[in-house]
């Protein structure tokens, strides 16, 4: 048996960000939900349907039909139109647990959202590289989203 032990740092991430969006915290949250669940992409830009349950216990999943899909996590607190947080596994197929932050707040002439992605586990290097570029693609599209429908 091989065995590696690693300093914590290689067992956590932590991703932050600030949005502040041009629109009302009704659109935005709205935003969140459509970008996070049948509008959502993958790394490529490529669709990536996902649906989201947003009730306290709904379930965040790539549906691929047949019973088949991913399980990405569960909706952990939602407080519309202010807050929604999420606990899973997200897109690591590793033992890995994250909690994921969507807080909104009213500011001048719109909506600041506050993210947060916190993980803890064996979190596989491409996870690291990769996810500040998915998660910074996803706030993108929820901004422009939220913009437009204003």
């Amino acid at each position: 048996m091989n065995q590696t032990l690693e300093g914590i740092d290689s067992l956590t991430l932590n991703i932050t960000d600030e949005i502040h969006v041009q629109a009302s915290l009704e659109a935005t949250f709205a935003a969140i939900l459509e970008e996070m669940g049948p509008y959502n992409r993958g790394g490529e830009g490529q669709p990536m349907p996902m649906k989201l349950e947003a009730w306290p216990g709904g379930r965040w999943y790539r549906d691929l039909g047949g019973e088949n899909g991913h399980f990405w996590g569960q909706v952990q607190a939602i407080k519309r139109p202010s807050l929604l947080e999420i606990t899973g596994p997200l897109f690591m197929s590793s033992a890995v647990v994250s909690n994921v932050q969507y807080r909104l707040s009213e500011k001048a002439g719109g909506t600041l959202i506050q993210f947060r992605h916190t993980a803890f586990g064996v979190i596989e290097e491409r996870y690291r590289a990769n996810a500040p570029n998915g998660w910074r693609g996803l706030q993108v599209r929820i901004q422009r989203r939220a913009e437009a429908g204003r």
